[in-house]
């Protein structure tokens, strides 16, 4: 092992041993047994030998915590001496060091707050992406410091870093339990209350958030196992030829069912400390090693490509993944481009927006901004500024996150890009950036606009925004899209979830009204995107996907527009009802629902002709496109003005 290694190696066990010590002193409360920082009393560094054990615990992990300090610095200095060309390791460093000084800095304020739960929640936070930036440093420094070639695909590195990233997020939710106190408002586990709802609108409202902090904390850790099993699932595909990998992932998913136990016992032993303490231990061996399994994922693949491609599983998937030796940007060599292949700085940056796809988050955000209007009704203590900052940090979040899962999507499909007349201009296939580049610009994005809308907005935004990612680069694009014919139906719900996310950054939670304007998109989706594929069926048969028209033929998929049409117009009705909606909406909906069927019927009746039908089905595209922003529109209206139904 190099000086370095060993000296990374070192800082994880100890950083490992902070996180740990700090769950104690939570445990204890005795982070409020030392009034000063950084020494515990004023003038005096060191605790009297007859001071509490309280004191004690505080002090050794303030200990700890410089010592770790120094360790990183003397990271970022070899890191200077030994690896200053090789960036992957440098900046990092160099990132540590400003992380662990901030981390320094919420920990003074901690105490300054006196242990409030938000400094509390921030200070965990900054810890675990401490311990993720080391974590990789770690994993990075023990392969090569060129990896030449194209490497394969990174899709199962996608599938590690959202488990990643979702591992991190319920580890947020653990701490705004603990923030809140909120560790036994239910006796019973996993049951809550005895049920799986524990929500009661006669509740009062200081109950009501301890109740949903509580519950959110044990839905996302039900739906983080699920991830945690698919990961475990796929990783065992990759066996015979990534057998570390394969393990890896299991045993971070063995780690989660202990961790899932232990969390049972916490209730069960009314809050003990050690159960506590096993608890956030854990959970950060579990982030450590999800982080060490997505960075393993990633090198080892570059690895593979440097060396011949072995194709496995879910690694190499059905084509998309290995692309054109043309579109990476090897140079001769065996180098890779660090950015676009040619062209201008200008060009370059007009290549990462329009990898972003803005069109289609323009109509993203359409949806978003009504549904937050339509949520103050639940919130009428809101002050208009807390509105304002909450609806533009939603809408920034909403936009990075979109452009993510855009980004992502278009380095998965460069292959079928290639192939498609409409796409074929795009950066990927244009050769205007690489396909690792754009991969790591949409990671980047995601992580950013999920850290962002946790720490603007609220949790249950942020972890909504990582699933609608999740949905579509895992769900739509990389399960359905190239398998069924169904891939847009099934694959249009992570489209929907902005009217929800807007939703949740209102109120921190998730209402039926919501739920219907989930629905109302989910249904709209189809209809609007089959019009489209009429009008390019062609493009579609050519790459070899099984959209709708290619497979059933023009006169079925009129025939499905205009049931899925019959459907939104009943559901955007029924809405009416449920969110007790009035005359502005009402109106709206009854009208612009007319229209929408009625030119789906006639695209129905023209079925049987391509020409005919081909025009109506673009003339009903762009219906679709100013029907759902006029509905969302009355949705915002009518929440404004008021005017019931008569």
């Amino acid at each position: 092992m190099t000086r370095f290694q060993r000296l990374a190696a070192a800082t994880v066990v100890t950083t490992f041993l902070l996180v740990t010590l700090g769950v104690i002193v939570r445990a204890t409360n005795s982070g409020i047994a030392c009034p000063t920082w950084p020494g515990c009393f004023p003038g005096q560094f060191l605790p009297g030998l007859d001071a509490d054990y309280h004191v004690w615990l505080e002090w050794i992990h303030r200990t700890v915590a410089a010592v770790i300090g120094l360790l990183i610095l003397g990271m970022a200095v070899i890191a200077g001496i030994d690896h200053r060309d090789r960036r992957s390791i440098l900046w990092p460093s160099l990132f540590a060091l400003l992380l662990v000084g901030f981390q320094a800095y919420l920990g003074r304020e901690t105490v300054r707050l006196g242990n409030s739960g938000e400094s509390v929640t921030a200070h965990l936070a900054a810890a675990m992406a401490l311990v993720g930036v080391l974590v990789y440093l770690l994993v990075r420094v023990g392969y090569p410091a060129r990896i030449g070639g194209r490497g394969g695909s990174q899709r199962f590195t996608l599938l590690a870093t959202f488990g990643a990233t979702a591992t991190f997020a319920l580890l947020l939710f653990g701490s705004n339990v603990t923030a809140l106190n909120a560790g036994l408002v239910f006796a019973d586990w996993p049951l809550m209350s005895g049920g799986l709802f524990p929500f009661d609108p006669s509740t009062p409202s200081d109950v009501a958030v301890l109740y949903t902090a509580q519950a959110l904390h044990r839905y996302v850790a039900a739906v983080v196992f699920l991830i945690l099993l698919a990961v475990a699932v796929a990783a065992r595909r990759l066996r015979p030829a990534k057998p570390g990998l394969a393990g890896m992932a299991m045993g971070i998913f063995v780690l989660y069912l202990v961790q899932v136990v232990i969390g049972g016992l916490q209730i069960l032993t009314l809050l003990s400390g050690w159960a506590q303490t096993l608890h956030v231990a854990i959970g950060a061996l579990i982030w450590g090693g999800s982080v060490a399994l997505a960075a393993s994922s990633y090198y080892g693949v570059r690895m593979e490509g440097a060396n011949g491609p072995t194709g496995s599983g879910l690694v190499t998937g059905s084509g998309s993944a290995t692309g054109s030796g043309s579109a990476t940007g090897e140079l001769p060599g065996g180098a890779v481009t660090d950015g676009a292949s040619n062209g201008s700085t200008k060009a370059t940056i007009r290549a990462y927006i329009a990898l972003t796809k803005p069109r289609i988050i323009e109509l993203l955000l359409v949806t978003t901004v009504p549904a937050m209007v339509l949520a103050t009704r639940d919130v009428p203590g809101i002050q208009p500024l807390d509105w304002l900052r909450l609806t533009f940090w939603t809408l920034v979040c909403g936009t990075l996150a979109a452009g993510a899962a855009n980004a992502i999507n278009q380095y998965l499909d460069r292959d079928i890009d290639e192939r498609m007349v409409r796409t074929r201009r795009r950066p990927l296939p244009a050769h205007d950036i690489t396909p690792q580049r754009a991969m790591g610009f949409g990671v980047v994005l995601a992580v950013i606009s999920v850290a962002l809308m946790a720490w603007f907005v609220n949790l249950l935004a942020a972890f909504l925004t990582l699933l609608a990612i999740a949905f579509y680069v895992f769900v739509y694009t990389i399960l359905l899209k190239r398998s069924t014919p169904s891939n847009i139906v099934i694959g249009g719900a992570a489209g929907a979830l902005p009217p929800v996310i807007g939703w949740a950054a209102v109120t921190g939670s998730v209402g039926l009204p919501a739920l219907m304007l989930f629905l109302v998109v989910f249904y709209w989706t189809p209809p609007h995107f089959w019009a489209l594929a009429l009008r390019i069926r062609g493009d579609y048969a050519a790459a070899g996907l099984p959209m709708l028209p290619v497979v059933r033929g023009i006169a079925e998929t009129s025939r499905q527009i205009a049931l899925y049409t019959a459907l939104l117009v009943a559901v955007s009705l029924v809405f009416a009802v449920v969110a007790q909606m009035g005359l502005v909406y009402l109106a709206t909906a009854v009208v612009l629902g007319a229209m929408f069927m009625w030119r789906a019927f006639v695209l129905w009746r023209q079925g049987s002709a391509p020409e005919a039908s081909t025009a109506q089905a673009i003339r009903l595209y762009r219906f679709s496109i100013s029907y759902l922003t006029l509905l969302f529109a009355a949705v915002a209206i009518d929440a404004v003005v008021a005017w019931p139904i008569l």
